[in-house]
C-alpha cells in the first residue's frame, strides 16, 4: 500500500494546478485524505475492526484535510449510514486489500466491504474491487494483457486505449467510472513505477487519486519503490501514520 500513499503524495501538488504533460517534478509533497483513509483501511484489515468506526476515527483524528463534503458530513455524524455514492474515494482507500488477501473471492469480499460503509453505490463497490483485484493479480504476477483482459470483463471498464489517447480530452472527474479505468490504464502502460505515477498525473484530472490507485497497482507488479520515494514519504508521514504502514508490511510481507 506504501506505492498508494506514495502516489497520493507526489499526485497532491497537482490536484488544483492540473497538468498534461509528464516532465513534472515528482516530490514527494504532504499527505492528504487519500493516505489517512488507505491506513485507516490498513488498521480495519491488521485489527479485524468494525469498518466505519475505524474510517471515521482517522477521518476524525486529521479533519482539515480536504474530504469531500458528503464524506465530511458522514464522518461528522453520529450515525454511519452510507450515501450510495460512486466517487473515487471507495478505490482510493481500497489498496491495503489488494496486498492483504490471497485469492479472488477474499479479494472482492474485503474491497466491497471497505467501500460499502460509505460508497454502497454499484460503480463505486466496483471501483474499490477492481483496483484491489488489479493488486492482487499484479503481486500473483499475472501478465499486464491477462489484467487488461480479466479486469475490462469483469467490471466491464473500457481498458483498451492508452494514456496518450486519453489525455487530450480528459478532465477532472471523482467518479469511480470516469477515474479508476483511467488510473488502471496508467499503470498499464508504464514501464516502472514512477512512470504510472506520471501517466496518472499526466491525464489532468484528479491527480492525488489517480496517482493513488495508479501508484498502489504499480508497486504490487513492480515490487519495490524508489528509495528516495520511501524515505521521503516517512519523513512526511504522521508517526501514528507510519507505524500502520511498518505494521502492515511486515504481516503482510509487502516490499518497501
Amino acid at each position: 500500500m506504501l506505492g498508494a500513499i506514495a502516489g497520493d503524495m507526489i499526485g497532491a501538488p497537482y490536484e488544483q494546478i492540473p497538468t498534461k504533460s509528464k516532465d513534472i517534478n515528482t516530490v514527494v509533497a504532504d499527505f492528504t485524505d487519500d493516505t489517512v483513509l488507505t491506513v485507516a483501511v490498513a488498521d480495519w484489515i491488521l485489527n479485524d475492526t468494525d469498518c466505519a468506526t475505524t474510517i471515521k476515527n482517522y477521518a476524525r483524528k486529521y479533519h482539515n484535510l480536504p474530504y469531500g463534503g458528503l464524506f465530511r458530513g458522514w464522518f461528522n455524524s453520529s450515525e454511519s449510514k452510507p450515501y450510495y455514492s460512486f466517487g473515487n474515494g471507495s478505490a482510493m482507500r481500497v489498496s491495503p486489500v489488494g496486498f492483504a488477501y490471497n485469492s479472488i473471492d477474499e479479494v472482492l469480499n474485503f474491497a466491497r466491504r471497505s467501500a460499502e460503509v460509505t460508497h454502497n453505490h454499484p460503480e463505486g463497490i466496483k471501483g474499490a474491487q477492481a483496483t484491489a483485484l488489479a493488486i492482487f493479480m499484479s503481486r500473483m504476477g499475472t501478465s499486464k494483457e491477462d489484467i487488461r483482459r480479466e479486469i475490462s470483463a469483469r467490471f466491464d471498464y473500457d481498458l483498451h486505449r492508452t494514456v496518450d489517447a486519453i489525455r487530450p480530452g480528459y478532465s477532472f472527474d471523482v467518479s469511480c467510472q470516469g477515474s479508476v479505468p483511467e488510473s488502471i490504464i496508467a499503470f498499464l502502460d508504464s514501464n516502472s513505477y514512477m512512470d504510472a505515477v506520471k501517466n496518472a498525473i499526466s491525464l489532468g484530472g484528479d491527480a492525488d487519486t489517480m496517482a493513488c490507485i495508479a501508484g498502489g497497482i504499480a508497486h504490487a507488479w513492480y515490487k519495490e519503490l524508489p528509495v528516495d520515494v520511501v524515505d521521503e514519504v516517512r519523513k512526511r508521514l504522521a508517526p501514528d501514520l507510519w507505524e500502520v504502514v511498518k505494521r502492515f508490511n511486515t504481516v503482510y510481507g509487502c516490499e518497501l
